[in-house]
């Protein structure tokens, strides 16, 4: 796994935070060192994973990145097709060789498409969209939900994990200094939280939880849950 040191040089002009060749490289020890928990969401993905597929349906990655959430499935005892949807050709040439260096052996198919244009969902049992929301412009969010909704099998689920803001001014500064200290514990340098957050600060914009719990219901899913919070990072469960 390579180390993620995109932002650990200065830079006159910090550009807008991409998923090119540069980020999809480290993309994994990106995740591991500033997602918290990263590894229980996954696993608990898997768990939600385990009791929702359906066999003979597909189960849908969208924002799939490197497919490590694919790569964490590859022993469900359900027999789904797996189908990956990414805008970013070169994190689908990452998971390819990954998948293929590692002999995945489940049905897979990758696919490069952007959410902002709509996305082909059909015969799903379960849609993951983990830290893919966030980066998706809010004037597409309600119809990407819908599509995720109208696509998904009766009783199937969508597993969301979304970088969230907190309702009020003081608790989100804090949830946000917490962020920052968990980074630094994880070894990033002051320069390299400062610049990722000026990369960041026009792609990645997050909702609060219960702005997202709206947008599902107002999709149709009667049952939403929270399965996951960390400070500014939560789990969401809806079942249609």
């Amino acid at each position: 796994m390579a180390e993620d040191r995109i932002f650990a040089e200065p830079r006159p002009v910090v550009s807008d935070f991409n998923f090119g060749p540069e980020t999809a490289a480290v993309f994994d020890d990106m995740l591991n060192r500033s997602v918290p928990f990263y590894g229980e969401i996954q696993r608990m993905i898997g768990e939600i994973v385990g009791d929702f597929a359906v066999d003979g349906s597909n189960v849908y990655d969208l924002g799939c990145s490197t497919c490590a959430t694919f790569r964490m499935l590859e022993d469900i005892d359900k027999d789904v097709t797996f189908i990956g949807v990414d805008d970013s050709q070169a994190m689908l040439d990452q998971a390819r060789e990954i998948l293929t260096r590692t002999n995945f052996r489940r049905r897979y198919e990758l696919r490069c498409q952007d959410l902002h244009v709509g996305v082909d969902i059909r015969n799903a049992s379960v849609v993951i969209l983990t830290l893919t929301l966030q980066f998706v412009r809010p004037l597409y969010r309600e119809r990407l939900m819908q599509a995720v909704y109208d696509g998904l099998n009766h009783q199937g689920c969508l597993i969301l994990v979304e970088k969230v803001l907190a309702p009020e001014t003081l608790i989100n500064r804090l949830f946000i200094k917490y962020y920052y200290d968990f980074k630094r514990r994880n070894g990033y340098s002051e320069m390299e939280i400062a610049q990722k957050r000026e990369a960041l600060e026009n792609v990645l914009v997050p909702y609060r939880v219960g702005e997202n719990e709206a947008l599902l219901r107002h999709a149709g899913f009667q049952s939403v849950e929270l399965f996951f919070k960390w400070y500014n990072f939560c789990g969401i469960i809806a079942v249609k």
